[in-house]
């Protein structure tokens, strides 16, 4: 497999909470130079990461990050406003708590909601694997292909792991054939990229991997 096509799936991302626009412009930079699939970066940027890309390149950002227990007018408004701001996909934080109250009618709903916020743009759900069991992945693969979302999405990088190849697997095996899967958090080498992809992922979210490109690309630019 080459690095573009690992690339050209790539959510380029920093969702630090020190990110400077400086930092930011670097992803950016990067993210149309090697041609990815967007830059997903925090909501406080998007209208100003807009501008500077010109519609070159589609603006990721991120909703209820990252521990999801916001309320779900919360969320809509930060949809809304991340929208209209030049956001072209939008990454959202379940619930957690709701769905081991087994609330699954409420998780659905909220999804629901900001889908429809979105206003035709992709919504990626992020369940955070990490903290759920087996049942619980498998209840979100169900709820997340009847709300409507595009993607279900592993993880925000900001909890106690990322994705693992079992997850995707297992993600890919019961998520409705039109649901696209994104693995994020933790994805360090190629060879990770390539083996997730082999999986079922269709998306793959981190920032590490253009870092190792650049390395190996020895200074010939993209």
């Amino acid at each position: 497999m080459e690095k573009k096509d690992v690339l050209k799936i790539l959510d380029h991302t920093l969702l630090s909470q020190t990110a400077t626009w400086e930092e930011i412009r670097q992803i950016l930079d990067d993210a149309m130079g090697y041609e990815t699939a967007s830059a997903c970066i925090p909501a406080a940027y998007v209208r100003q990461a807009a501008e500077y890309v010109g519609g070159k390149l589609p603006i990721c950002t991120v909703i209820g990050f990252p521990n999801g227990y916001s309320t779900t007018a919360v969320k809509v408004f930060e949809t809304k406003d991340a929208v209209a701001n030049g956001a072209e996909e939008i990454d959202m934080v379940i619930n957690i708590g709701f769905l081991k109250d087994k609330r699954y009618e409420k998780v659905e709903e909220e999804i629901r909601q900001i889908h429809e916020a979105c206003g035709g743009k992709v919504l990626k759900v992020i369940i955070e694997t990490c903290l759920l069991t087996k049942e619980e992945k498998i209840k979100m693969c169900e709820i997340v292909t009847r709300a409507g979302a595009e993607y279900i999405k592993t993880s925000t990088g900001f909890s106690s792991a990322g994705a693992t190849f079992a997850d995707v697997e297992l993600m890919r095996a019961h998520v409705g054939k039109e649901v696209k899967v994104k693995a994020a958090g933790g994805i360090s080498s190629i060879e990770d990229a390539e083996r997730f992809m082999s999986l079922g992922a269709d998306r793959l979210g981190t920032s590490r991997l253009i870092k190792l490109i650049k390395n190996t690309d020895k200074g010939s630019g993209y």
